[in-house]
């Protein structure tokens, strides 16, 4: 669909639709309502650089980055744009909020600045194929995979851990230590996402070691990975009085929320209760207690991620999916029983 069919159907001219597109004040509310209700409804994706239209070619890649706040990705995100930058190309970046449509925003970069490739960093685990019609060039998954949705395997590329066994070996570790009550903070428990994945594989752990789940130890925060939300969370879980004495969080940032709930309401880390969990920041190693976690890797993701995409844009090569290992970092939140 083009701008000339969203003004037919709309009843308008294509000065309006453009005015309207472009934020201008001078076109009526009601008209602004119905061009935009049919933009979203058609999933219109607009030129907006007229510079770059003219352009035959460049020499841009895109990164998509989920989460404005995510300081995972920040670290990731430098090693991906120097292995861009070695191999003469230009990184350009979009950020987008943790709950905004970043094949829509991928699709918008690729017509603005006739990108050769895009890296999605972070996304939906459940594209479908039609969806993925609106992005016209190679493109890798980092951090994530489409576990959750219908695309096949040969029409995308992907970097990323096994979400379901990191939280495996991490609850693993816990249970090691002699731990038998752990309680879990999670987003969701049904997302269709990663944090449905690592749920998912704290409960197999505690099946495995014949560990009975308590849903008395569960704490659903919603949302995404906040640490309000967690800090909150783990109040919530101290005032209700249940025992435990360790707790997994998905994230080494909802992690330091958790530890100072327990360290607000008098209890010790780990003399009281033990913590763990996944990423692997280096910020977190200057947590108090230092952050016992799952460390993945950063460097290596970003990088095998320029080189899938480069191999697939510069000799055609076939779509890669890619699994690494997280492995344990252990700090001082983790004690044995």
């Amino acid at each position: 669909m083009t701008i000339k069919d969203i003004a037919k159907v709309c009843g308008v001219s294509v000065s309006t639709v453009s005015r309207v597109l472009n934020k201008h004040p001078d076109v009526s509310e009601t008209v602004r309502r119905r061009v935009l209700q049919e933009v979203e409804t058609q999933g219109y994706i607009p030129n907006n650089s007229a510079r770059d239209l003219v352009r035959s070619r460049s020499d841009a890649i895109g990164v998509v980055v989920r989460g404005t706040g995510n300081l995972f990705f920040a670290e990731m995100l430098k090693t991906i744009g120097r292995e861009i930058d070695r191999a003469g190309y230009t990184m350009v970046p979009r950020f987008i909020d943790s709950d905004a449509d970043e094949v829509k925003a991928g699709a918008i970069l690729e017509r603005e600045k006739k990108l050769q490739g895009l890296i999605f960093l972070g996304g939906r685990f459940d594209y479908t194929p039609a969806e993925l019609t609106l992005i016209g060039v190679p493109y890798v998954c980092c951090s994530y995979t489409n576990c959750f949705g219908s695309l096949e395997e040969k029409d995308y590329s992907s970097v990323s851990i096994d979400d379901h066994l990191t939280a495996y070996r991490a609850t693993e570790h816990l249970i090691r230590c002699g731990h038998r009550r752990i309680a879990a903070v999670v987003p969701s428990c049904s997302d269709r996402s990663i944090s449905e994945l690592r749920y998912d594989g704290f409960r197999s752990a505690l099946r495995d070691y014949g560990i009975a789940f308590d849903s008395n130890l569960l704490v659903e925060t919603g949302g995404c990975f906040e640490m309000p939300e967690t800090y909150e969370g783990v109040c919530r879980l101290l005032r209700c009085g249940v025992d435990f004495t360790a707790l997994l969080t998905l994230s080494d940032t909802t992690a330091m929320a958790a530890m100072k709930a327990l360290q607000d309401h008098g209890r010790s880390v780990p003399q009281d209760c033990s913590v763990i969990a996944i990423d692997g920041l280096n910020v977190s190693e200057y947590a108090n207690p230092t952050l016992t976690t799952m460390v993945q890797p950063v460097e290596e993701m970003g990088r095998e991620s320029v080189r899938i995409l480069l191999d697939t844009m510069e000799n055609g090569a076939p779509t890669e999916h890619l699994r690494l290992e997280a492995k344990l970092r252990a700090g001082q939140s983790v004690c044995d029983l």
